[in-house]
């Protein structure tokens, strides 16, 4: 009997033609009346075609008339229209998603906000992911790394949480709590989710719109998958899908 290996799809983007998870990459819908609009989970019907670069260059795309191109060609029609705003709508799709993938693992119960708790956590070994508000204070996201790096046995290190582009009032309303400066991920599998869905936010809108008074998105030292590359997944399917 021949075995077969489950992999994971990849798809490729229309723009670079690198290829990538999905996860990693946005998608963008067809609607019938022939709009282009941002699909970033992955669950519209019809066609769809995945872009995976950053909104300056998804502006530059669309300024040069090679997004109209590339579209036109994945979708095989010329009958399409781009709102100039687009890149506004994906990366308020993405933030959106994002947040609402913290308020999940809030919900769940996989998460600690309020600095004491943190850094029991942090030292007790159970922190697996740190993330803090645009406007929080380095002193005290110094002090929640430097908990963190005892807990897990890096003194020494650079690991450091990482700075989210909102404020606490957002992020206290994205995990139905008042005045969230700092989270911590105590669920390692939480963990590899967040860190999914806050590094394909971060990588579109850019590091110049990335606030981080404690860490550069581009480290993510604090959370899984910030690392993983926009392009081929060792290890996936072999397929090369530019529509679904």
């Amino acid at each position: 009997m021949t075995d077969f290996i489950m992999t994971d799809p990849v798809r490729s983007c229309i723009l670079t033609r690198d290829r990538a998870s999905p996860d990693a990459l946005v998608r963008l819908a067809l609607a019938p009346d022939g709009a282009v609009l941002p699909d970033v989970r992955g669950k519209a019907p019809g066609r769809g075609a995945w872009i995976g670069v950053t909104r300056a260059e998804l502006e530059q795309a669309i300024a040069k008339g090679r997004l109209r191109g590339a579209l036109s060609r994945a979708f095989r029609t010329g009958e399409l229209t781009i709102a100039e705003d687009l890149p506004a709508r994906i990366a308020a799709a993405l933030e959106r998603s994002a947040l609402d993938r913290l308020g999940l693992e809030a919900r769940a119960g996989n998460l600690a906000t309020g600095s004491d708790r943190i850094e029991q956590a942090a030292r007790g070994g159970k922190l697996h992911a740190l993330y803090h508000a645009a406007d929080a204070g380095e002193d005290g996201a110094r002090k929640l790394a430097q908990a963190w790096r005892v807990g897990s046995d890096r003194e020494g290190s650079d690991l450091r949480g990482l700075a989210l582009p909102v404020p606490r009032t957002i992020l206290g309303l994205a995990l139905g709590r008042e005045n969230v400066v700092h989270v911590g991920v105590i669920d390692r599998s939480a963990a590899t989710r967040t860190g999914e869905a806050l590094a394909r936010w971060l990588r579109f809108i850019g590091p110049e719109l990335t606030s981080a008074p404690c860490a550069p998105a581009a480290q993510g030292a604090s959370a899984p998958g910030f690392d993983r590359p926009a392009s081929t997944i060792p290890g996936a399917a072999t397929t090369d899908e530019d529509i679904e």
